[in-house]
């Protein structure tokens, strides 16, 4: 019997959510609905989309809407690197060299490994990590699909989790401590280290969750690999190919050792006007200089195993991605005018603003309240899904109540950041979805976000549970969440 409940294609189903947002604008516009910003104190309503004043401004900026969505020109730019590694042959040469002394458990491990550190590069996980999964999936003869769907996870639940200090710990500590200075709290300081050592636990406990869903319950459901796409044969490599790739790693090597060098050195160019990393050019420009070390050992591979003879050579490698780009630039188009319109008609910040008020008008205990501002988070999660954005104005309401009760900030920060990630995976709204499923449909062309939350809703599910089990023990065992 033929499913009824049928997902339509990801571009159908961004153009739905964009009629609906449209709608909603305009009902809650009609009821007045408003709140009133915890911080400034402004006053936000929500503005309606079929407003003669909300159509002018959707005629205005449908081209910017498009070519100003900032995962698109940071995909492009990172596409350029792969495709050049991945046509000269750099990327299938470095699996077939590390392939006799891989398994599938090894190669599952590392990918989620990979994917769980990937935030030290920002958002470079779901740009660089997901191709090369699938790839490497394939290599052990795992579904590449599989692949995606557990780099996917990996970057997404984990994204609060590393073993070092990250970008997001800079930003969400500058938050919560302006929340601090906001609630009057002067006693209190929050560090970019005050979450540490729980995160860096938490990574091994969200390793080990991902490996055991994807081996006991993602892998299996998943047959052998028989669709269009066509994988290079995984043969031994020649001595030329040999010498070409070792070639290929001693360039690479000293490109990184430079770019740390210029970043971390004491007359470092590449970190902030201040000294800082937070908006350096290093920080801006990471997911370029990781683009471009992938091209440059690609190229070198390329010259050096003579698979490469011209620079024409190079750039059919930068054009390889092009036809993967065009299904992406279709679903990006109506995307970004689904998240352009959502932002501007302040429908999600009211409702997240609304159920904030709501929840901090309920009487519980301090273990209580956090535990139910976990599953609010991740609730809002759904809607809103960057991680700033939504802490710029929810620090300034949960820091201080929480405080008046007796929870350190540092507490409510890392509760916060549980719910924001956990759910990550199966949110519509998450600014990367429309390239994850286009690196879906590059091997299975039906598929679709009902395909991927098929798979992804246990993760999301199961790490939030688990999640939430460790920081009560760690709550209730009073041990220092960080530095």
């Amino acid at each position: 019997m033929r499913n009824k409940w049928r997902i339509p294609h990801p571009a159908t189903m961004f153009f739905l959510l964009m009629v609906g947002v449209i709608l909603l604008s305009w009902i809650f516009d009609i009821y007045g609905l408003s709140v009133k910003h915890p911080h400034t104190g402004a006053e936000i309503h929500v503005q309606s989309l079929l407003s003669p004043e909300g159509i002018r401004w959707f005629l205005r900026h449908v081209i910017t809407n498009f070519t100003g969505f900032s995962p698109l020109g940071m995909v492009i730019v990172a596409m350029f690197g792969i495709g050049v590694a991945e046509h000269s042959g750099f990327i299938n040469a470095c699996i077939r060299k590390g392939q006799r002394h891989k398994n599938k458990y090894t190669t599952v491990a590392t990918v989620i490994f990979l994917g769980l550190l990937s935030n030290l590069a920002g958002d470079a996980g779901y740009v660089i990590l997901l191709p090369i999964a699938a790839t490497l999936f394939h290599s052990v003869g795992l579904n590449p699909i599989a692949g995606i769907i557990t780099a996917y996870v990996s970057v997404s639940c984990g994204y609060s989790v590393n073993l070092s200090i990250t970008t997001l710990d800079l930003l969400l500590s500058r938050t919560t401590q302006e929340a601090v200075a906001f609630a009057g709290i002067s006693s209190t300081k929050v560090g970019p280290l005050s979450n540490y050592y729980f995160m860096a636990v938490s990574t091994f406990l969200i390793l080990v969750i991902i490996y055991t869903l994807t081996i006991k319950k993602l892998i299996p459901s998943f047959g052998e690999y028989d669709g269009d796409v066509q994988f290079e044969s995984y043969k031994p490599l020649s001595k030329r190919e040999r010498r070409a790739i070792t070639l290929s790693w001693i360039i690479g090597s000293i490109f990184v050792l430079v770019t740390l060098w210029a970043t971390f050195s004491s007359s470092g160019f590449l970190r902030g006007i201040t000294g800082g990393l937070i908006s350096s050019p290093f920080m801006s420009g990471v997911l370029f200089l990781l683009s471009l070390c992938a091209g440059l050992m690609g190229m070198i591979y390329g010259f050096s195993s003579g698979r490469y003879r011209t620079d024409t050579d190079v750039i059919k490698g930068f054009t390889q991605p092009m036809k993967l780009l065009g299904t992406y630039m279709v679903i990006v188009f109506f995307a970004s005018q689904m998240f352009a319109a959502l932002e501007y008609s302040k429908l999600d910040t009211c409702i997240a603003i609304w159920g904030a008020n709501l929840i901090t008008s309920i009487e519980l205990s301090n273990l209580g309240a956090l535990l139910l501002f976990i599953f609010f988070t991740a609730f809002i999660n759904l809607i809103i899904g960057s991680a700033i954005s939504k802490w710029a104005f929810m620090a300034f309401i949960f820091v201080p109540m929480f405080a008046n009760m007796g929870i350190a900030p540092e507490y409510t920060q890392c509760a916060f950041r549980i719910g924001d990630s956990s759910t990550n995976g199966i949110s519509p709204f998450l600014f990367y979805l429309p390239l994850v499923l286009t690196f879906m449909q590059r091997y299975e062309s039906k598929s679709t976000f009902g395909t991927l939350i098929k798979y992804t809703w246990r993760y999301s599910v199961v790490i939030l549970f688990f999640w939430t089990l460790l920081f009560i023990i760690w709550y209730l065992s009073g041990l220092p969440l960080g530095l």
